[in-house]
């Protein structure tokens, strides 16, 4: 399958080589020159385990592909990831203009049906302003070429992205129409071959999920540390509390250490970004 995406960050950058490795082709799309001629001769801007390998093996192999122009990239692929940062805005909001760009690019140089992904983490609602703006760019055109937005949030580590990818627990699918998912089924099919991990659902649910997870693994976090201030208090040891309920089932041990809290790139702008949409889409204060 050909397969666009556009954004060269962590995210992209292990999407598309990834994707590649199980024979895709695949053109990654930056509109840094100089980062896109560094990236084809196998040079990368970030370190994570096992990337780097696997970008020249399959940039030599010609099944991986970088390029600064955007045309060219999206006329390239059936499936367009966006894959482009969402920076924490003043207001704790994500800051979604990346993301627009991308689409608005799309929707100024498609010519055949596309299946434009949203990878990126991005609000509940993203989805249909994309939507929006790839039709009204095609408006602009006075043409009317069919295309599908589907919601695929990432859940990728840090050090360990390569295998995420490869072997995912589960890879969340937002969709709301059968050919834009029997291509999603197609390209994640190698990656499911043991036992379904495809779990699908509409495309609000899927941009809410990711918030959802890494909100929750903020909470136990934020949950542990408050208990280990509570254990040091009346004489108990938190790591023998830790063992004790870790060993449930139902709760498990991740994420459970006491420590200087969550941090990171992405908790605390999620966890933000989660309490600013509870605000002011819905009317609500998320009290946890």
């Amino acid at each position: 399958m050909k397969i666009s995406v556009i954004g060269t960050g962590y995210v992209g950058l292990v999407t598309g080589t990834c994707l590649s490795e199980v024979g895709n082709d695949v053109m990654c799309f930056d509109t840094d020159t100089d980062k896109v001629n560094r990236l084809q001769n196998g040079e990368i801007p970030i370190y994570e385990p096992g990337l780097q390998e696997m970008i020249r093996r399959n940039v030599n192999a010609g099944r991986l592909h970088f390029t600064n122009s955007v045309e060219l990239a999206t006329q390239f692929g059936t499936v367009q990831f966006i894959a482009v940062g969402t920076p924490q805005g003043e207001d704790g909001s994500a800051d979604v203009h990346y993301v627009m760009e991308a689409a608005r690019s799309i929707g100024r140089h498609m010519n055949d049906y596309k299946v434009v992904v949203d990878k990126s983490t991005v609000p509940v609602g993203t989805a249909d302003a994309v939507r929006a703006a790839i039709r009204e760019e095609l408006e602009l055109r006075g043409v009317d070429t069919p295309f599908s937005v589907v919601s695929n949030p990432e859940f990728l580590k840090e050090g360990a992205a390569i295998d995420d990818f490869m072997r995912p627990g589960r890879i969340v699918l937002g969709c709301d129409d059968e050919q834009a998912a029997l291509n999603m089924r197609a390209l994640y099919a190698p990656f499911q071959r043991h036992h379904e991990r495809l779990v699908l659902m509409d495309i609000r649910s899927a941009e809410l999920t990711k918030y959802a997870a890494n909100a929750m693994l903020a909470t136990r976090i934020s949950f542990m540390n408050e208990l280990a201030n509570l254990a040091e208090k009346v004489g108990a040891d938190i790591e023998s509390v830790r063992k004790g309920i870790g060993s449930d089932p139902r709760i498990g041990y991740d994420f459970l250490y006491a420590g200087a809290g969550y941090g990171g790139s992405c908790f605390p702008k999620d966890v933000k970004a989660l309490i600013r949409t509870a605000a002011t889409e819905a009317g609500i204060e998320l009290r946890i």
